[in-house]
């Protein structure tokens, strides 16, 4: 019985399956007959009838008995380029590179931009790495990168091995509305890029100098080294000073800016953010404009040299671009970016 019942499952099978492969090569002569009466000639072959006869050789195993306009090779042909063709438009549509970022974070990025005229496109990829956006500094690349001339391998060195430990002092000059010109001291600690010591003075003096120095270290707080250069104006008292401290004084070689560099850094950085942006009307004018701009620098300003921190240490605040809230910092000079409050 079950002999039987599997004879005729195979009989019907077949007979359905040689009347579907009748009927599929009468639909293939039938339509190239079509296009042989409608031209009158051997018909050109269009792209639908090469679609046609790749989708016909897909799915009947009898297809080349039907293929009269062409070689069956044609075919296959016709489908390895459709093969082709299909992966190459799909490999164009997938853009190469990071993907769009959205318009939220597009204009977060540009008001960053208004309102720092002052920032570059690393301290705005630093800014948004502390509210945890990650973006490319190509994504918001706009101001070309400045050249610096390298240290030597072993100033480099001594740098490095020393860091935690070691601090440089300079001076620099503001003018102010009147004319007159105030001189800024600062000790700049290496490590975390701290300016944790500055005044100012109209007329500096070797004991005016060596004042701050005592001021800037005081219990016992001194590092194990100095850097100076050798301007004139710190004399043998602040030598004598500096060593009664315990502190290895390095003096750096004449018309050498790059050997304290840190500070150097440092000094252009307050120009750039601060002094280039404002006129200085007096001493206690700028003394107001270095503690704003210090109660920003520490907690907020972010370093490449710190892996994008601030030095006195920012935590990662994550948020979303519209979720984040601009506060002005340094008289609206510059802006502090928080997520809103839930």
């Amino acid at each position: 019985m079950a002999h039987l019942i599997q004879f005729i499952l195979t009989l019907v099978t077949t007979s359905v399956r040689s009347r579907l492969s009748l009927q599929a090569e009468n639909a293939a002569l039938r339509t190239q007959l079509y296009l042989y009466r409608k031209s009158g000639q051997r018909p050109s072959i269009r792209p639908a009838d090469r679609l046609l006869w790749c989708f016909i050789a897909k799915f009947w195993a009898g297809w080349r008995t039907a293929l009269y306009f062409v070689q069956p090779r044609t075919v296959t042909t016709w489908q390895k380029k459709r093969f082709r063709d299909y992966w190459r438009a799909l490999s164009q549509s997938a853009k190469p590179g990071r993907p769009r970022i959205s318009r939220e974070l597009r204009k977060l990025i540009g008001r960053m931009w208004e309102a720092n005229p002052t920032w570059g496109s690393p301290k705005i990829v630093a800014e948004l790495a502390m509210l945890g956006i990650d973006v490319a500094k190509s994504t918001v690349e706009k101001y070309q990168p400045k050249r610096a001339g390298p240290p030597s391998p072993t100033w480099r060195t001594f740098l490095d091995q020393h860091v935690r430990n070691l601090v440089s002092i300079d001076f620099f000059i503001v003018p102010t509305a009147t004319f007159r010109v105030l001189f800024v001291f600062i000790v700049l600690a290496h490590d975390r890029r701290r300016i944790f010591h500055f005044n100012l003075t109209e007329h500096p003096t070797a004991q005016w100098t060596a004042q701050q120095i005592v001021e800037a270290f005081p219990f016992d707080t001194a590092p194990s080294y100095l850097i100076r250069d050798g301007d004139g104006i710190y004399g043998e008292r602040v030598t004598r000073r500096i060593e009664s401290l315990g502190i290895d004084e390095v003096v750096t070689a004449p018309a050498s800016p790059w050997q304290n560099a840190y500070v150097e850094r440092v000094i252009g950085t307050l120009r750039r953010e601060l002094f280039d942006h404002v006129i200085v009307l007096n001493e206690r004018h700028l003394k107001r404009l270095m503690s704003s701009y210090l109660d920003y620098y520490h907690p907020w300003r972010t370093h490449q040299s710190l892996n994008s921190d601030a030095p006195d240490g920012r935590p990662v605040r994550a948020a979303e671009p519209c979720n984040v809230v601009e506060l002005p910092a340094v008289y609206g000079l510059h802006h502090v970016y928080l997520p809103k409050a839930a």
